[in-house]
């Protein structure tokens, strides 16, 4: 409790009057057991949920807690309390509270948009549902995209008989793969967006990969989808009583492109500005970018009726354990990354490697399967980081040189996050509405046999036409 109460203090004092010693960590002097409580977290988000899920839906905030002081208090003890608030303010200053931010905006806009009336499911139907959902969720993000069709998709399905690969397909396509394109699609890109990538710079080199994956895909889908609706015959009637198509709360689509200009204007507007906040340099644009986000946020509250968020199934609870979750990744990850940046100098340097040919230069299709075998049972934004600083952390130089290897990590990041439930955020959400809406879901593993089956050849071959 002692060294607890003495790194508040230290970190209240940081606010106050920030340390001028407090310097940046050298990783090569990191050994690999402060890349402990960052493993500790990923594993506790993977696998608590499904071996203990009363413990972790009770307690993952305290669980998330633990593993985030248990980084900090013995980097305060041997690096200095001041070195260690100084990281801290730092990490959240720059990173994770403009994560944050920008999903809590796409999280409440979309949740202000909902669909209203029955569609009647057919594979033309079913595959241009798909196929809406696959392009707007570059732009309103993966969760977005995935809570504001999933029910109306479902619904127009509730007669059929064999409706779980739509929903299989669903996660696939709109859950992930959709949102390679743009910084808002999913939250790796955004990441990538505030280390420096620019943000059509995912628009142009992702698109062909994602074109590929997603026409396979979609071809795919209405191919099994008309073999399933051929063999059913004449379905049942319609258990969705029939009314009008329309849509509520549509304020919120021009509250989303506020948000997509928001973000714009804070990668093309330079002033030049620098502010000082708790001794850390945080630039104009990026400060401006959060505050409209942050009103953004509440126009969308104060304009949209309380009956089209119920109706959507809006809550706060999905953001909320988010917000707590990337708290404990983003401060655990300090020492990882550091490690990283040493290269062969570092603990990891066995992972560098790994993913280096003979030369040194970055195997990109190894980038492009550590990046994605990660991804698929961790979360997909850390392990971003994890990658994209092992191979420079240099945004300019990624997109330069490196472009390959950062169209191999963003790729492997998005679209490998598909091959599990656990891979990203809404594939567990998708599932549990589409449950409690009477759809019976493949298992854990009985989801891995979809995705193994069908997205691991899409995946070899993106590896043979973009990372040879």
């Amino acid at each position: 409790m002692r060294m607890i109460a003495g790194f508040v203090f230290a970190l209240l004092g940081a606010m106050i009057a920030p340390p001028a010693f407090a310097a940046s960590i050298n990783g090569a002097e990191l050994g690999i057991l402060w890349a402990l409580p960052f493993a500790g977290i990923l594993l506790s988000i993977a696998l608590l949920p499904l071996l203990a899920p009363a413990v972790w839906h009770h307690h993952y905030g305290k669980i998330t807690a633990a593993w985030a002081l248990a980084f900090l208090l013995p980097f305060a003890a041997s690096h200095g309390t001041g070195n260690a608030a100084h990281a801290l303010l730092e990490v959240a200053l720059h990173e994770y509270i403009p994560f944050i931010i920008l999903l809590l905006a796409l999280f409440t806009v979309a949740g202000g948009v909902r669909l209203l009336g029955n569609l009647h499911g057919s594979p033309s139907l079913n595959t241009t549902l798909l196929l809406i959902g696959t392009v707007i969720a570059s732009w309103m993000g993966t969760t977005g995209a995935s809570m504001l069709l999933i029910r109306p998709l479902i619904r127009a399905n509730d007669n059929r008989k064999h409706n779980v690969h739509v929903v299989v397909f669903f996660i696939f396509l709109v859950s992930n793969i959709g949102g390679a394109l743009t910084p808002l699609g999913d939250p790796p890109l955004f990441l990538g967006f505030l280390k420096g990538v620019d943000f059509f710079w995912t628009t142009q080199h992702l698109f062909a990969p994602t074109l590929l994956v997603a026409v396979i895909l979609l071809g795919l889908f209405y191919a099994i989808d008309s073999y399933y609706y051929r063999k059913e015959g004449i379905t049942p009637s319609d258990p969705s009583p029939d009314s009008p198509i329309g849509m509520e709360g549509g304020i919120n689509l021009v509250l989303l492109v506020a948000i997509i200009l928001a973000v714009l204007m804070s990668g093309m507007w330079k002033p030049g500005v620098t502010l000082s906040v708790f001794g850390i340099a945080v630039e104009l644009q990026n400060l401006a970018r959060d505050l409209l986000l942050l009103v953004i946020t509440g126009l969308s509250l104060k304009l949209t009726a309380k009956e089209s968020r119920d109706g959507n199934g809006f809550s706060w609870g999905p953001i909320v354990e988010v917000a707590k979750l990337f708290a404990g990744i983003f401060v655990t990850i300090i020492p990882a990354i550091a490690i990283l940046r040493a290269g062969q100098d570092g603990a990891l340097s066995g992972l560098v490697m790994l993913a280096s040919n003979a030369d040194g230069s970055p195997n990109n299709a190894m980038y492009f399967w550590l990046a994605g075998g990660l991804s698929s049972f961790l979360d997909n934004a850390p392990t971003y980081l994890v990658f994209f600083n092992m191979a420079s952390g240099d945004a300019a130089v990624m997109m330069g040189k490196l472009g390959t290897t950062l169209l191999a990590v963003s790729a492997g990041a998005v679209f490998m996050g598909a091959n599990t439930y656990i891979g990203n955020a809404p594939n567990f959400m998708v599932k549990a509405i589409a449950e409690e809406m009477q759809v019976k879901m493949p298992s854990f593993f009985g989801y891995m046999a979809w995705s193994c089956l069908i997205l691991l050849p899409c995946f070899a071959l993106v590896t043979m036409v973009f990372f040879r």
